[in-house]
């Protein structure tokens, strides 16, 4: 199952979700009814009351609590007691977490997701949660640092990036909200019962309270019955496509078949202590943190996950190593000196800026959130490849705004000078400067291949600003862009990336649904797309309507639009991206597949154009590897 038939069958599945949650509530409404019944009588007024009152508490509920996770991601690691990891940590362990998170995430193609530890929990466990990568947090337990190695560490991040790309998050963070609304005539009836129990003026008042919180908790028996039979539903199944994926991801199955050992080896497991918290996001944790099982089990038999990684696996060897455990605990750092894996192996070198190379629309829609071994090799030599104190200041809260800014400045003094005006005139001067004296120092000669990477590791520092800021922030990048009145294929990358991961930073609830437009439905918008990206790639009108059309067959094979390319070239951009993003999952793959057909319809993909397509990908949120593979 590769990306886009994961985010269709992530799309029934919230279809589904809608079915079960109105079933739950069908279940609770009879329970009220049935309620009144025996203790009221058949009132027809008084049964009418009992059903839109029992409906309105369940919708207020679930109401506000997907309210309070409009911040998305953060909200919930917060809830959990998580304690942010600083960027520029010196902490080993978290300094391992932050390398092997960023590895993953630049092969990904994604920004660097905000980083927790819940530093009171000595269970192995984890968790992805947000609406897009853009508000993504990745928050893993003590536990979880001390005890596994690197490879395990990678396998259950490789595993958490799964749902951060296959578009679960989302669904994981409503199934909170709406779960919270079948949960709420439990909470009340729990209420009741604990002020019935503080006594009245009179035992009939008190038999009052009594029967009505008894009622109340039978009814919220009812809900916490479908609630958890929901998430079981919802859960199992693409839990065993994560554990998939995460060895697609990584190449090796080791790394996560060992995470998942040590959970059922050590004494810890993957239990979380705060049992009310656990339960409410068990669906979304790496192990069953608080141990359902049978119809209510949100993951499958442990022993039977690691036995699709490793078959030969028998559970007296689970028994062996509980056994060895408990006298001597792993300590995921010592077994790194002793495997020498204190750090990424060996990466290749970075090809020449200029190198060319042909691609295949099958190929590019194939590695679409699915990085593999190659693409971390890759991503190690990106990492590698970063001079130091470029790395350090992208972790640095002053210095990731010039930073950023200092990557667009021209090459051109002229031009340069111009944006300079333009920051100073909405930033300052001093921020001008200093994106200006970062340029002439640190940026000259930087590998084109390393731009935008660069700012997807700075992006988590760039987003802890304030709205208004960012919003400065982001009048002085359009500025800077359009200041000498032409916008270059990377200026206009680099600023579309900005504006999509700044956007959906700020208000992620907003820009997180499933498409479920047709092509035919945007023919529009997709010929301006395939016409900027076809005048792009070619000089040649003849080649880039050839390109044009090969590009407009494989996704509107029965359209006769002719090439039009438009007058103010990339900047046209700006007004299908709304459109485009709404179609179906299975739709973008077609597009995804057509504009790879119309950029290497010369058999040669150069950098801008492969910085160009990427930025589409992104737009899409398609994401794509930061080097694409040869065919």
């Amino acid at each position: 199952m590769n990306f886009f038939e994961h985010q269709a069958q992530a799309r029934r599945t919230s279809t589904r979700l809608v079915l079960l949650f109105g079933v739950a509530v069908l279940g609770i409404v009879l329970a009220v009814d049935l309620a009144v019944l025996i203790f009221a009588g058949a009132h027809p007024g008084l049964l009418s009351l009992a059903t839109l009152g029992t409906i309105g508490v369940i919708a207020l509920g679930s109401l506000y609590r997907i309210s309070s996770l409009r911040g998305g991601g953060e909200s919930v690691a917060l809830q959990m007691g998580g304690t942010a990891v600083p960027e520029d940590t010196q902490d080993l362990n978290l300094r391992r977490l932050r390398n092997v998170v960023e590895e993953i995430a630049i092969a990904s193609g994604v920004p660097v997701p905000k980083l927790y530890v819940l530093e009171h929990e000595a269970a192995i466990n984890a968790f992805a949660a947000g609406y897009s990568p853009s508000d993504a947090v990745v928050a893993v337990t003590r536990g979880a640092l001390d005890r596994l190695n690197r490879d395990e560490l990678q396998g259950v991040i490789a595993h958490e990036f799964s749902h951060i790309l296959n578009g679960d998050m989302r669904l994981n963070i409503r199934l909170i909200g709406v779960l919270f609304g079948i949960l709420m005539l439990a909470i009340i009836g729990r209420k009741i019962l604990e002020g019935g129990r503080g006594g009245g003026r009179s035992s009939k008042g008190v038999g009052a309270v009594l029967v009505a919180a008894l009622v109340a908790m039978l009814v919220g028996y009812v809900g916490l019955f479908f609630g958890r039979m929901i998430k079981a539903s919802v859960s199992r199944s693409r839990e065993r496509l994560a554990d998939a994926s995460a060895v697609q991801f990584t190449r090796q199955t080791s790394g996560l078949a060992g995470a998942l050992k040590k959970i059922g080896g050590l004494h810890e497991g993957a239990k979380l202590n705060d049992r009310a918290d656990a339960e409410e996001v068990s669906h979304m944790l790496f192990g069953d943190g608080v141990g359902f099982s049978g119809w209510f089990a949100t993951h499958p038999p442990l022993l039977e996950r690691i036995r699709a990684l490793e078959p030969s696996f028998r559970a007296d060897q689970l028994e062996g190593l509980t056994r060895r455990w408990a006298i001597e605990p792993p300590q995921g750092l010592d077994e790194d000196r002793a495997m020498g894996l204190a750090g990424p192996a060996q990466a290749p070198p970075l090809p020449r800026s200029d190198s060319q190379h042909a691609l295949t629309p099958p190929m590019v829609a194939a590695q679409v959130a699915h990085p593999g071994a190659d693409d971390y090799r890759r991503a190690d030599s990106i990492v590698a490849s970063l001079p130091d104190a470029l790395r350090a200041l992208a972790t640095q809260r002053d210095a990731v705004v010039p930073l950023l800014l200092a990557l667009l400045l021209d090459e051109d003094a002229r031009i340069a000078a111009r944006q300079h005006y333009e920051i100073a005139a909405r930033l300052g001067p001093e921020l001008a400067d200093a994106a200006r004296d970062l340029r002439a120092r640190s940026l000259v000669g930087l590998h084109p291949m390393l731009r935008l990477p660069l700012a997807s590791l700075a992006f988590p520092v760039l987003r802890l600003r304030p709205r208004p800021q960012l919003d400065a922030f982001m009048d002085a990048v359009q500025a800077a862009v359009n200041a000498d009145g032409r916008v270059s294929l990377f200026e206009y990358c680099l600023a579309r990336l900005l504006t999509v991961q700044v956007t959906e930073s700020l208000d992620p609830s907003r820009h997180a649904r499933f498409g479920r437009r047709k092509p035919q439905a945007v023919a529009a918008e997709l010929a301006t797309l395939l016409a900027v990206v076809a005048q792009s790639g070619h000089a040649d009108a003849t080649l880039a309507q050839r390109a044009y059309l090969a590009g407009l067959q494989r996704i509107l094979p029965q359209e006769h639009r002719p090439y039009a390319p438009p007058v103010d070239g990339v900047l046209a951009l700006d007004r299908v991206w709304e459109a485009l993003d709404a179609l179906d999952p299975l739709a973008k793959q077609s597009l995804v597949e057509a504009v790879t057909a119309a950029i290497s319809h010369d058999n040669r993909v150069a950098v801008a154009e492969a910085e160009l397509l990427r930025t589409i990908c992104a737009a899409l949120h398609c994401p794509l590897p930061p080097m694409l593979a040869k065919a």
